[in-house]
């Protein structure tokens, strides 16, 4: 039986290893009797409470407003969401998508200044950690890039979702609204950043109306990969006035023409 069974055996235990060498998704793991390997359990538990304390971890604002502002050159705005703390905002998502009534006002007063062509907005989404890593060198990549654009001032939004970006947008009156947010923690990835892009940000826009550049960190996409797919996706939007699905179909379309 050994002899049959071998030579199968060994090619499937070739191909696992190497995806392990291509991924860090759990490929292939090793049995004891009907159990993983013990180093394999007490791994998967490391990354499951990482992931756990990257959804609960409070983020500083007020540190990475000091930071931010050093880049940008300029005041950052500080907001906050509808959501009061952390456990209001993973229980009641639907305030984590809009500002309380204190930053309406804030942002009422900054935008009598008029209309801008982008917002850039930081907010902590579902891990700090990743905002908190990866946000101020991702923006030291793009703002070069921007240089022909008009900026809103850089805005820092606690307890935000993807959407809290269009309520800022609007009320900025900005072209084009660009969330850069801590994503859902994976079990290999607890620190990773995703940008949304919006053209006319407002109430009610829809995810199919957005692009989205996730991964963002050091295993994933760099920085610097990261701010000229920005940009692409920026001037793309900017010259045909949308994004989301419409921006990727008409995209498509230009390539086939």
């Amino acid at each position: 039986m050994s002899g049959i069974t071998r030579p199968i055996i060994e090619p499937i235990a070739g191909l696992a290893a190497r995806l392990r060498a291509l991924t860090p998704a759990r490929v292939g793991l090793g049995r004891t009797g009907v159990s993983v390997a013990t180093h394999d359990l007490l791994d998967f538990q490391r990354c499951h409470a990482l992931a756990r304390d990257a959804v609960h971890a409070q983020l500083d604002a007020a540190s990475l407003a000091r930071t931010l502002g050093a880049i940008a050159g300029g005041s950052i705005l500080r907001l906050h969401s509808a959501a009061q703390d952390r456990a209001t905002f993973l229980q009641r998502p639907d305030l984590g998508r809009r500002l309380n009534e204190a930053s309406r006002k804030l942002l009422e007063e900054r935008a009598r200044g008029g209309s801008c062509d982008l917002a850039l907005i930081v907010a902590d989404g579902l891990s700090a950690l990743a905002v908190e890593r990866h946000a101020a060198p991702l923006l030291e990549e793009l703002l070069p890039r921007l240089r022909d654009w008009k900026l809103a001032p850089v805005c820092v939004a606690e307890q935000g979702r993807v959407a809290i970006g269009d309520e800022i947008g609007a009320a900025l009156h900005a072209q084009i609204a660009v969330v850069l947010i801590g994503e859902r923690p994976g079990l290999s990835s607890p620190d990773s950043l995703g940008a949304y892009i919006t053209w006319e940000p407002r109430h009610g826009r829809t995810d199919a109306e957005r692009n989205c550049i996730s991964n963002i960190r050091g295993e994933g996409l760099s920085s610097v990969q990261a701010a000229a797919q920005l940009e692409v996706i920026l001037c793309a939007a900017r010259r045909l006035r949308l994004t989301g699905v419409a921006l990727n179909k008409e995209a498509r379309l230009l390539q086939e023409g």
